[in-house]
């Protein structure tokens, strides 16, 4: 958690930018290390951590942001545990037993997914929750901006793969993401290039404690084609990195703007 101004409802949510593999869980992942590094390079939203920081310096009134260190590879701390996770159906929910390519990356083992989840994905899902309730406190509002990237050619992993791939790509919720706020998405993004909506990827995060019921808790999720910002797959940051920081930082001022008037 990197502190914010106390009068901000924003919250930069990181969750993918991570690529530690802590030293006890690398042995229950089957593949060799060239391998790791592949599935990291593929799915690791590389460099989103800078991008929000770079953004939180740049806003008016500092965000609070909160950035996973740890590899979702390791553990996915936006996929449900469950079978509400429809990745669950290519191995991908929380704990990944299958990788890109539908090659097998762990065994599945139940003692070793339940120490995975008490150990990063309960803790990451409080930590949220409870810096959600403290922006409610403080401010009677918290906005997540739930920050990815994604790659310009499709994974074979992926269910959607055959929509459109804008620059960017804005994921919503029927109940957390308001029309003003897709549009003011739309408009600080703007400048990076296409911007479209749900596709390839839909839905944002929103914390269970208050998915579907508490409408005070506003959430978009912005996932910026990797192409616009840095060498792909995991290569050097290029100038558009600059560009997106500079759009985030935007749509935290309108988000700041918005919810200071009250509506």
């Amino acid at each position: 958690m990197l502190p914010g101004d106390g009068r901000s409802p924003v919250l930069l949510h990181v969750p993918h930018a991570g690529t530690e593999v802590p030293a006890w869980t690398r042995p229950h992942l089957v593949v060799d290390d060239d391998e790791l590094a592949a599935e990291q390079a593929a799915l690791t939203d590389h460099h989103t951590d800078r991008i929000a920081t770079a953004a939180a310096d740049r806003a008016r009134l500092r965000p609070w942001t909160l950035v996973n260190r740890v590899s979702r590879l390791v553990v996915d701390p936006e996929r449900f545990p469950d079978e509400r996770e429809e990745m669950a159906a290519v191995g991908m929910a929380a704990v990944y037993t299958r990788g890109t390519h539908g090659q097998r990356i762990r065994d599945d083992d139940p003692g070793h997914r339940h120490a995975l989840l008490d150990a990063f994905y309960t803790p990451w899902a409080t930590a949220v929750r409870d810096a959600v309730d403290d922006r409610l406190a403080a401010t009677g509002r918290a906005v997540l901006l739930d920050v990815h990237s994604y790659p310009s050619v499709p994974l074979p992993y992926e269910l959607h793969a055959a929509g459109p791939r804008p620059a960017v790509c804005l994921g919503t919720d029927a109940v957390h993401t308001p029309e003003w706020l897709v549009a003011a998405a739309g408009t600080a993004f703007a400048p990076i290039g296409t911007v479209g909506l749900d596709s390839p990827f839909a839905g944002t995060y929103v914390p269970l404690a208050h998915h579907g019921t508490d409408q005070r808790v506003l959430s978009i999720m912005i996932e910026i084609r990797r192409d616009g910002y840095l060498v792909e797959p995991a290569g050097a940051l290029t100038a558009g990195a600059d560009r997106v920081a500079a759009s985030l930082a935007a749509l935290v001022d309108a988000v700041t703007a918005h919810c200071g008037k009250g509506t």
